[in-house]
């Protein structure tokens, strides 16, 4: 499976209240913003959440609180509003009496609360989630059951969503939704569950059902159904899990990074689905001087992005390493800094915009984390829809931080007449594909195993690309130094011969980055360059580049894509590469040596 933001657990059996908080701690990490729980009792539906950790949220619990047989749980990773407990799941309609817990982005949200306030709908959080029970409680007015309710709403919902649903009117049967979020139905001995992930339901069953795209799901106590969101009957087919713990938790993969590389077409299409208003406002903030932050992996992110605005924004908006911004530009007063970090929390960039601010600069905040010290000190804030990383070495969240970059640089673009309304829908359009190409890839990081075998023991290597992709050769060898120990370096290709060309002999690993862009005639001349003096040649290429198929001792090919695009598909085969390497020789991938996630010191 693979999951996404946010964890959800459900089920049906004796001790409920139990059960849905043990199986929330086997889903934490998957979010741990906040918490809650719904339960079916004699009075109706009783909600208890909390901002904070589940151990923390246990531990406060009233004892009156515990009982009942149905009951939802949620463990969040904030998406849209702040970590608080109004944002927390489950939430509720406007009688109290439908309770809703969702994993996933709804994209048209804003005109569905809208629409539903001004019937008189009262919303009581600023997350997208709480439109569900609400477009429910309408269904049930006109006379809908919980399931009809449930599937009448999901036509008008745009966006993923696994959402599990209650009702005191139908209280011995929870609704599930499927639709790209993950959901994995369990059926137990003693009673029926739900989750997004498998390691919630194997302490009470080793029976598991993937529950397919487009899919409602009706759980009772002595059993369940499935039909297509269009009504035709499905069959389960249970599958027989043999993981163990640890296993499950990281999906069956060995390594959380290779877990979470396999996440990001998902976290892709989340984030392929910020809010267009969030964008606007952000790309306007933008004015004539602006700057971009980062550091590490989120530096990367911003390079790129300074090549795209540069080509597609005809803006001149420069990429500053966080620890030397404040040596490396001088006059900030009415300018705009971008400031891009996944935990929100990272010193040096909290550094340089705390300086931006003080020397009268306005702040966007492009991050992983809502709550975050960069979202509230920023003045407009973008969050990545990628979800918990629990890997060191970044994958999925520099992903999802070039696919917000992107979508901030065409809307930049459109406001400033860089572009038209055309192009833009026309870029739009191209963006919703990637997430189908990322796949394509993902599906045959595999391939590269016997790649990474071959070049394990060399001492050195060198990542090289022009225009775009140089900030993609750069990652390459950041992956490939912080998790395997080798030494590696990224450079444009075009200095190479400035000075790094002098180390390549016989045998030396040169890993080109040269897709069919408006590059690739120039890396053509710098391959032959280290090639003639010995050099090994592993290039990522577009599909049937046959041109450089023949001068690569080895090769990837990713599929035809928009230039601006290529970081993105390209970048998969060096994290892979790099996690096959580590593996090969004999370090664990998600605990490099002298690295954290979060880097909050100077």
């Amino acid at each position: 499976m693979v999951p996404s933001v946010c964890g959800i657990f459900g089920c049906l059996c004796d001790d409920a209240p139990r059960v849905l908080i043990e199986g929330l701690k086997r889903l934490e990490y998957r979010g741990y913003d906040s918490v809650g729980i719904a339960l079916i009792g004699s009075g109706g539906i009783k909600v208890i959440k909390e901002k904070g950790r589940i151990d923390d949220f246990a531990a406060g619990l009233p004892n009156s609180a515990l009982a009942g047989k149905v009951g939802l749980g949620h463990t969040r990773w904030a998406t849209h509003g702040a970590p608080c407990r109004e944002n927390a799941h489950p939430h509720t309609d406007c009688s109290g009496r439908i309770a809703v817990v969702h994993n996933g982005v709804i994209e048209n949200f804003m005109e569905l609360k809208e629409g539903l306030v001004k019937r008189g709908h009262v919303f009581s959080s600023r997350t997208d989630t709480e439109v569900i029970p609400h477009l429910m409680e309408e269904g049930i007015r006109q006379g809908l059951g919980l399931k009809e309710a449930a599937v009448s709403a999901s036509r008008r919902i745009k966006g993923s969503m696994a959402v599990a649903a209650i009702s005191a009117s139908e209280p011995d049967r929870i609704v599930c939704i499927r639709r790209e979020s993950p959901l994995i139905i369990g059926i137990g001995y003693n009673g029926v569950y739900c989750s997004s992930d498998i390691p919630a339901l194997l302490p009470y069953t080793n029976e598991v059902i993937v529950v397919p795209e487009e899919t409602v799901v009706v759980m009772r106590r002595d059993g369940i159904s499935m039909e297509t969101l269009g009504g035709s009957p499905l069959e389960p087919k249970p599958t027989k899990i043999d993981w163990d713990m640890g296993m499950a938790m990281k999906g069956g993969y060995p390594h959380f990074m290779m877990k979470e590389i396999s996440e990001q077409p998902l976290a892709l299409s989340n984030t392929l689905k910020i809010q267009r208003a969030f964008l606007e406002r952000a790309a306007e903030l933008i004015g004539g001087k602006a700057y971009l932050t980062g550091s590490g992996t989120s530096y990367h992110a911003c390079l790129t992005a300074s090549y795209l605005f540069s080509k597609i924004a005809k803006a001149d908006i420069r990429a500053v390493h966080s620890s030397e911004f404040q040596d490396a530009v001088a006059d900030l007063k009415g300018s705009t800094v971008i400031g891009v970090s996944q935990s929100g929390e990272t010193a040096d960039t909290l550094s340089a915009l705390k300086y931006a601010k003080m020397m009268g600069a306005r702040v966007v905040g492009i991050t992983n984390t809502l709550g975050s010290s960069i979202t509230t000190s920023s003045d407009i804030y973008i969050c990545t829809q990628s979800g918990p990383e629990i890997g060191v070495a970044a994958t999925k969240t520099f992903l999802t931080q070039l696919a917000a970059l992107d979508q901030l640089v065409f809307a930049h673009a459109l406001a400033r007449g860089a572009i038209s309304k055309e192009e833009y829908a026309g870029a739009t359009a191209q963006l919703e594909r990637l997430p189908a190409a990322v796949q394509s890839v993902v599906d045959r990081v595999g391939d590269l195993k016997g790649v990474a075998m071959k070049y394990s023991r060399r001492k050195d290597a060198y990542f090289l690309a022009r225009g775009i992709n140089v900030a993609t050769a750069l990652e390459g060898a950041l992956k490939l130094k912080e998790i395997s120990y080798m030494h590696a370096e990224g450079y444009p290709a075009g200095e190479s011969k400035h000075g790094p060309i002098s180390l390549v002999e016989e045998g030396f690993l040169c890993v080109f980055v040269a897709p069919s862009d408006s590059a690739r005639g120039r890396v053509i001349g710098n391959m032959m360059e280290m090639k003639a003096r010995g050099a090994e040649i592993f290039s990522i290429i577009t599909n049937g580049d046959r041109e450089l198929i023949a001068i690569s001792d080895e090769y990837f090919e990713v599929p035809e894509v928009p230039e601006y695009a290529y970081p993105i598909v390209c970048t998969i085969p060096l994290q892979a590469f790099a996690y096959f390497v580590a593996v090969a020789r004999g370090y664990d991938p998600d605990r490099p040596r002298n690295l954290a996630k979060s880097v909050t010191v100077l």
